[in-house]
């Protein structure tokens, strides 16, 4: 059976820092360290911009060409902010998912290794059938 996933609304909520239920949590460890954990990161970075970005973008009385210079510049620099604080802000995730402090960083690096043993294998060097 897959890991339990969080609804719309519970995903949203996650994203903008908010906890989900414990049952979830096996989803936030895997959220926080699969292959693609720095792709979703700045995702829920997005998300958490999007509010600001909404009302630079329609409420600001300015000409269209500063709402957007302002809307792109701000989100330039909230995802470099992000991007400082990404592995702080993961493990903040995780620990408040129940995993001590430190597992996501430990699940990827565990991660990293197998593929990178995987990779060096004989297998996969020279082909099936080919262990010389």
């Amino acid at each position: 059976m897959s890991a339990q996933r969080p609804n719309p609304v519970q995903w949203i909520w996650y994203a903008l820092g908010g906890g989900l239920p414990r049952r979830l949590s096996p989803w936030v460890l895997a959220d926080t360290t699969g292959r693609t954990w720095i792709v979703r990161h700045l995702l829920r970075a997005v998300v958490q911009l999007s509010p600001l970005l909404t009302v630079c973008l329609l409420a600001v009385p300015v000409p269209l060409a500063y709402r957007l210079s302002a809307a792109v510049g701000g989100l330039f620099l909230g995802l470099m902010f992000s991007i400082a604080f990404m592995t702080e802000t993961i493990e903040h995730r995780a620990a408040k998912a129940g995993y001590p402090p430190g597992t996501a960083a430990r699940v990827r690096a565990e991660r990293a290794e197998r593929d990178r043993v995987e990779r060096r294998s004989p297998y996969r060097r020279n082909g099936a059938g080919s262990f010389d």
